[in-house]
């Protein structure tokens, strides 16, 4: 199958899923903004809310079309335009990484920086740094641990996630929130309000993994019925 700005033979067959052939799970949750979740327009946003390229769209439309394609194809994508975006997204006061390099030192020269990075990715020649551990204190006074990415891995992370989105949000149901650009915990908490307050709602499963997957425990909330 050919995608615009996609080489062929990108794609090949692979099997169904199982969740292809089970009825979709959204259906029972009767909003209709998000069961209609996967009727979008031609061009789609980015994580920071910008129209994603021609080729990108295409490969969102193939992976909407067709849940047996199976992306092999897609560092082309990766373009020095899509780096720029990726650039321009980050947090502009965000802490440096090991690199010690900030936003606002790297935008000088950017042009030629963002050629540089996008010629070593292609060529192999990328490679990313280790993350730089900080600790964020929590209320209850524990401190939670954080990996701080140097600047380049940053806007090379961006911009593959930019990319992967276009496959991954059209299998992702209508009541997934989590890191998904354009919903956040407010867009979750409506969702829920809106399944308590019109489906028989029994029992709600509040799940937490703790200390790094190492305990998990979960509180289960009697509702109705």
């Amino acid at each position: 199958m050919y995608v615009p700005e996609e080489s062929q033979g990108g794609i090949v067959p692979m099997n169904y899923s199982n969740k292809d052939k089970i009825p979709s799970a959204e259906s029972g949750e009767g909003r209709p903004s998000i069961k209609e979740n996967a009727r979008q327009p031609n061009t789609y946003p980015t994580q920071s809310g910008k129209g994603v390229s021609q080729g990108l769209a295409g490969v969102r439309k193939a992976a909407r079309e067709n849940k047996e394609m199976k992306f092999t194809a897609l560092l082309h994508h990766l373009t020095v335009d899509l780096l720029q975006e990726s650039f321009y997204s980050l947090k502009r006061k965000a802490a440096p990484g090991v690199d010690r390099v900030t936003w606002g030192e790297y935008e000088t020269g950017i042009e030629g920086r963002l050629v540089d990075l996008h010629s070593r990715v292609h060529r192999g020649a990328y490679r990313a740094l280790p993350s730089r551990r900080v600790y964020i204190e929590k209320e209850d006074g524990r401190q939670r641990p954080l990996g701080v990415a140097a600047l380049e891995d940053q806007i090379v992370q961006y911009a593959v996630v930019t990319i992967l989105n276009q496959i991954y949000e059209e299998d992702f149901l209508g009541f997934s929130f989590g890191f998904r650009p354009g919903r956040s915990q407010h867009d979750a908490l409506d969702g829920l309000s809106y399944a308590l307050l019109k489906k028989k709602v029994n029992y709600v499963l509040d799940a937490d993994v703790k200390g790094f997957f190492g305990i998990f425990t979960c509180t289960t909330v009697s509702i109705s019925g």
